[in-house]
């Protein structure tokens, strides 16, 4: 049951091999869980509810009707059971395998799934769970996190970025790509390579703070704006990640929306991020990770003959990105790549509440700020003062962040607060 053309409004673009790609995908790394959170989320403790099959079912069946035809995932999202969960919920679509585009990733994060025997496994587990016999679109996993050794380790010692490109050869994979975060040095490493490897497509964080401003967010990041360049200059598609910088742009935020409202009263900040990512030529797809039913209505709602960015609206994004840099809030966007903490701590659930305390106008008092602490993270083991600063989560976060000494931060900040309150 092929559905291209049965909504025309779709907005379409191609992969390198000339397939029809819907521009939104869907990034299944956020699935909806039995009691309204979602799947990636660690904040109700280690014993996370299972993901809701049956919702799951019903949205993906909304985005195939509705024209969408890519689903990115992982071995390593919603703590194993993504690829699972998406594999039931596609085969149950009525839809047939060559109507949607697949894209999974070699997750081989741990030192003990290094060895290219182990990344065989994974391979085959993800083509079990998926329910298929080929991938078309395959990535090496968050390439620069760890820094060159790391990725060297874990994909060219071992010979994975060489069996990868063997797959292609054998067409068990379509398109060979591989997604970036952290060090530019395995960023380097990937793009002097592209001779050999040829790279079908690049996954890649774009969005309108990260455009100009990743490098001041975190020296060791890349603009935006420098890796969509150099990706177009070799005729390398992009595909896009955290275009709402897990949420923070889709939030009500008044630094933002006193930038962005005035052009259009009826507009949400979340169309206004998702349309700056659509704006861009070699963009392929724009994923979003969509975990309750109306964020994907509103999402098909903008990528229906999208919207390009006018100049002035471009214009408008750097004011408002600006704005938003000025209240120097913590760039987490809650992927939960630190969870668990070995000492129980919500640390996704202590940084977005720092950073909403931030983006409200309001001015709270000592006490409405420690009662929406306590709200935010209700059981009091979990809080900031329990952070022993191991730092164990450092390495694993996207974002480059210092997580304890946010986490501290965070600590000196309540204490102030509960001072006050004497």
């Amino acid at each position: 049951m092929c559905f291209f053309g049965i909504i025309p409004s779709m907005t379409y673009r191609h992969t390198s091999n000339g397939k029809k790609v819907s521009l939104l995908g869907y990034g299944a790394m956020r699935m909806p869980t039995v009691d309204g959170a979602h799947a990636a989320s660690w904040a109700k403790g280690y014993s996370a509810k299972a993901i809701d099959q049956a919702l799951l079912n019903e949205q993906v069946k909304k985005m195939l009707d509705a024209g969408m035809t890519y689903f990115d995932t992982s071995p390593a999202y919603c703590r194993g059971e993504s690829e699972k969960c998406l594999g039931i919920a596609l085969q149950k679509s009525g839809y047939s395998r060559g109507d949607y585009i697949l894209a999974t990733k070699l997750s081989n994060f741990a030192p003990h799934q290094y060895p290219l025997v182990e990344c065989k496994k994974m391979f085959a587990n993800s083509l079990a769970n998926l329910k298929t016999d080929y991938i078309d679109n395959y990535l090496l996993h968050n390439i620069g996190t760890g820094g060159l050794d790391n990725f060297k380790r874990r994909y060219v010692e071992n010979g994975a970025a060489d069996w990868c490109a063997d797959l292609r050869a054998q067409g068990k994979i379509h398109n060979l790509g591989f997604s970036f975060h952290g060090d530019s040095r395995a960023w380097d490493w990937c793009i002097e390579n592209h001779s050999k490897y040829k790279w079908d497509f690049a996954l890649i964080q774009l969005n309108y703070v990260d455009w100009l401003h990743a490098k001041e967010i975190n020296e060791m990041n890349l603009n935006a704006k420098y890796l969509y360049e150099t990706l177009t200059k070799l005729n390398i598609p992009v595909v896009v990640m955290e275009p709402l910088l897990g949420g923070r742009l889709a939030r009500y935020n008044w630094a933002i929306a006193n930038k962005l409202t005035p052009l259009d009263p009826e507009a949400t900040l979340a169309s206004w991020a998702l349309r700056f990512a659509g704006s861009f030529d070699n963009v392929m797809c724009v994923l979003s990770g969509m975990t309750r039913t109306e964020h994907i209505e509103e999402n098909i709602a903008t990528f229906s003959d999208l919207k390009k960015l006018s100049p002035k609206e471009f214009v408008a994004l750097e004011e408002a990105a600006q704005a938003m840099l000025a209240l120097n809030t913590i760039p987490c966007n809650k992927c939960d790549y630190c969870m668990p903490c070995p000492y129980g701590l919500d640390i996704p659930g202590l940084l977005t509440f720092r950073n909403e305390m931030l983006s409200s106008k309001k001015k709270m008092s000592p006490k409405e700020i420690f009662a929406a602490y306590k709200r935010a993270i209700p059981e009091p083991l979990r809080r900031a003062e329990h952070c022993t600063g191991c730092g164990r989560c450092n390495p694993h976060c996207p974002q480059l962040i210092d997580v304890p000494k946010e986490i501290a931060k965070i600590d000196a900040w309540i204490d102030e607060v509960k001072n006050a309150l004497v």
